[in-house]
């Protein structure tokens, strides 16, 4: 009986999952949009419209990120989901909701924070579905390629994590509009895009692995 409803459980957990992303990203979509047709700034030739267009630019590069993320990991692994799985999406789809709400030149501050938070829920999200795959033999294929993470693997996200937060302390302290936003929002959108680029790259390379032999 348990590995029936462990295989049960296996098989459809990837569409919950999906399913359940797809609504929560649609929902933040329609709320970026909503915010585009209420703010009239944005139609006006000012810094504060360009910035307020890369926030806007780097939000929905958050988005898209989210849904590359789920949508690889489920097509590409198998695992014993736990609660945690299911629980990760609401927290994701709040916290996102939370920053489009934060969306406009006010609240610089609780975007930059907001995006740090979101960063890292998502990335802890993930990595907690790798380390439950790697538990699975149907997985073996990848994993006997790719070494268990240590904190070295994380630094880098910790660090885009920090800066994000120290950004939007610092804009909030000292009231900069200018240059320090400018600064955080490309920097945002660059670490946003080498995401994008790398689960590109991993996902290549997973299906190039599927063409091997299994070993087991």
């Amino acid at each position: 009986m348990n590995n029936r409803m462990r295989e049960r459980a296996k098989a459809h957990m990837p569409m919950v999952l999906l399913t359940l992303l797809s609504i929560i990203q649609a929902l933040a979509l329609e709320l970026t949009w909503e915010h585009i047709g209420e703010q009239s700034y944005l139609l006006e030739a000012t810094w504060t419209a360009a910035l307020g267009w890369l926030q806007i630019a780097t939000t929905l590069l958050s988005i898209l990120l989210i849904w590359l993320l789920y949508s690889t990991m489920v097509m590409r692994f198998r695992w014993v989901p736990s609660t945690s799985d299911t629980l990760f999406p609401f927290a994701i789809g709040i916290i996102e909701f939370t920053l489009i709400f934060t969306l406009g030149p006010e609240t610089y501050m609780a975007w930059f924070i907001v995006l740090a938070l979101l960063f890292a829920i998502t990335h802890w999200s993930i990595q907690r579905i790798m380390v439950a795959a790697r538990k699975d033999s149907e997985n073996a294929t990848f994993f006997s390629k790719v070494s268990p993470a240590i904190l070295r693997d994380f630094l880098p996200t910790i660090a885009i994590c920090a800066v994000l937060a120290g950004l939007g302390l610092a804009i909030g302290l000292t009231g900069d509009q200018a240059f320090l936003a400018l600064l955080g929002m490309l920097l945002a959108a660059a670490a946003i895009i080498y995401q994008i680029f790398l689960n590109a790259r991993y996902w290549q390379q997973a299906m190039a692995l599927d063409d091997e032999p299994d070993p087991t």
